[in-house]
């Protein structure tokens, strides 16, 4: 058992399922814990939801659950599901995507607009929001003028002015 935990094989993952239909054929709830410790080494493991989502259709015919243990086990796996999506972007990881993003926006810009559009860069490049670069990557596309672009991330100031 201790070789196929330590494998990143999937096919130890189809194995492991099996063996633990065996030996939870009597007990519906460590049926239930196994099943969500599969879907769990699955994704620690690195693999993508969709090659998760096919081994568990393998999985969830091994280990075959009563209705109201399969409705807990879908509930603990969408929470899996949302930790995973929640995981923590090192610094570096972040650095790289703003960087990548900022390419991106230099060549559409460049290509949409060119000068006028270039000329947007040192303001952009002073976001460090992921998703507001997204969002102004997105817009490249759609936008017909550089203020119209430059709206995206300065909105305009509709308050009157204070005495």
């Amino acid at each position: 058992m201790s070789e196929l935990e330590a494998s990143h094989n999937p096919f130890a993952t189809v194995v492991m399922a099996h063996l633990a239909a065996v030996q939870t054929r009597s007990n519906r709830l460590q049926r239930k814990q196994s099943k969500l410790a599969l879907v769990r080494r699955l994704y620690e493991q690195g693999f993508e939801r969709e090659a998760v989502v096919n081994l568990l259709a393998f999985i969830d015919w091994m280990l075959t659950l009563p209705l109201e243990l399969e409705q807990e086990f879908i509930r603990e796996v969408e929470q899996l599901e949302a930790q995973q999506r929640m995981q923590y972007v090192t610094s570096f990881e972040r650095i790289a995507r703003i960087e990548s993003l900022l390419k991106g926006i230099a060549l559409g810009l460049k290509l949409k607009f060119g000068t006028p559009g270039q000329d947007l860069l040192p303001e952009i490049e002073q976001i460090e929001d992921f998703r507001l670069l997204e969002s102004i990557l997105a817009a490249i596309e759609t936008a017909n003028t550089v203020d119209e672009l430059r709206s995206i991330y300065q909105p305009a100031d509709d308050t009157p002015p204070q005495n």
